[in-house]
């Protein structure tokens, strides 16, 4: 994957999550690696359509899912994963793939992306393929990844 396709995905991932719960993640290191789909996880799964297809996956713990949702409303203590929390991570994940898709439409690259969906663990044809995994630390909030699959 070329480098130009990945980076609005760092660049959106930073601005986003800067704006809505005002922390500034650190990027760790990107690599390729196998989609281990674990229990303990959420999984959104946002499809890329047109020049560049595939799929982003977001692999939240779900205690982090939960302090990001948290974050996302103001604070407001979150303890368990419901319709509000889907919600907002879908938000959360929609605001990233959108904006890094305008990044890529503006670099000459036209695609469009599907609705976030959370994917079941049984349904997960996914698990154990290759994609570039972006790992993203919120500090007081913890570490999720992003899977880029094109």
């Amino acid at each position: 994957m070329q480098a130009s396709y990945i980076n609005p995905f760092l660049t959106s991932s930073v601005h986003v999550i800067e704006s809505l719960i005002n922390t500034r993640p650190s990027i760790g290191e990107l690599r390729i690696k196998n989609i281990d789909f674990m229990e303990d996880h959420v999984w959104l799964r946002i499809g890329l359509l047109g020049q560049l297809e595939g799929d982003i996956i977001f692999g939240f713990p779900e205690k982090v899912a939960l302090r990001i949702v948290s974050g996302m409303m103001g604070g407001y203590a979150v303890t368990e994963f419901d319709e509000m929390s889907r919600s907002a991570l879908s938000e959360l994940g929609n605001m990233i793939s959108g904006n890094a898709s305008t990044m890529l439409y503006n670099e000459g690259v036209q695609i469009d992306i599907t609705p976030p969906n959370f994917i079941q663990l049984p349904q997960a044809g996914l698990s154990g393929r290759k994609a570039l995994t972006i790992p993203l630390n919120l500090v007081d909030i913890g570490q999720f990844d992003i899977y880029v699959i094109v």
